[in-house]
């Protein structure tokens, strides 16, 4: 005798990534790491010390991203000034600020590890090996992006051929009558 509704399927759910594994102990076992060093810290000088360090990265991580919000927007400033005075864009390749904040908010966050760790990033050959580091694994991960994926949604967006070939070139209006000031009909269903 059937009810005529469907058994219940097993649920076929995706597997679970290494990242979403193991990132919430990675991030509980730096936290015990932290505290630890900081009690260790305690214990060989006084708190007043740990304090006084604690404040110094919260000073000193709050200069950095200060100093690199400021040199961002000046970038800003100066391509949009090119960019209105009609002059060509150069070519010269600057240099982002992202790891610059980044190392910034590590020694702003109270512990020993995380400063040490975002003065390393203060260092431009470190900023540099990082840098390709992570382009390369962005790459790669691109490269391995299956259909269906925010990945390969990424890739499409930045390709204009299925096919992976970018095609140069520019738009040209041969057309007089095709102004662009005329009113446009309304758009229909």
């Amino acid at each position: 005798m059937s009810t005529g509704t469907q058994p219940p399927r097993p649920s076929a759910r995706p597997a679970r990534s290494r990242l979403r594994t193991f990132l919430p102990l990675g991030v509980a076992a730096w936290l015990v790491l932290e505290i630890w060093l900081l009690t260790l810290l305690a214990g060989a000088t006084n708190g007043l010390v740990v304090f006084l360090l604690l404040v110094a990265g919260v000073v000193l991580g709050s200069v950095v991203i200060k100093r690199a919000g400021r040199r961002a927007f000046r970038n800003l400033t100066e391509a949009l000034r090119e960019q209105q005075a009609g002059a060509p864009p150069e070519s010269r390749r600057e240099v982002g600020n992202g790891l610059t904040m980044l190392a910034g908010l590590l020694l702003i966050l109270p512990g020993l590890v995380s400063d040490a760790v975002g003065l390393l990033l203060l260092l431009p050959p470190v900023q540099r090996a990082v840098r390709r580091g992570t382009e390369r694994q962005v790459d790669r991960r691109l490269r391995e992006a299956r259909p269906g994926t925010l990945g390969d949604a990424y890739r499409q967006a930045r390709m204009h051929r299925p096919d992976g070939k970018v095609v140069q070139g520019e738009v040209v209006r041969e057309d007089p009558a095709d102004d662009p000031r005329d009113p446009r009909p309304p758009l229909t269903r």
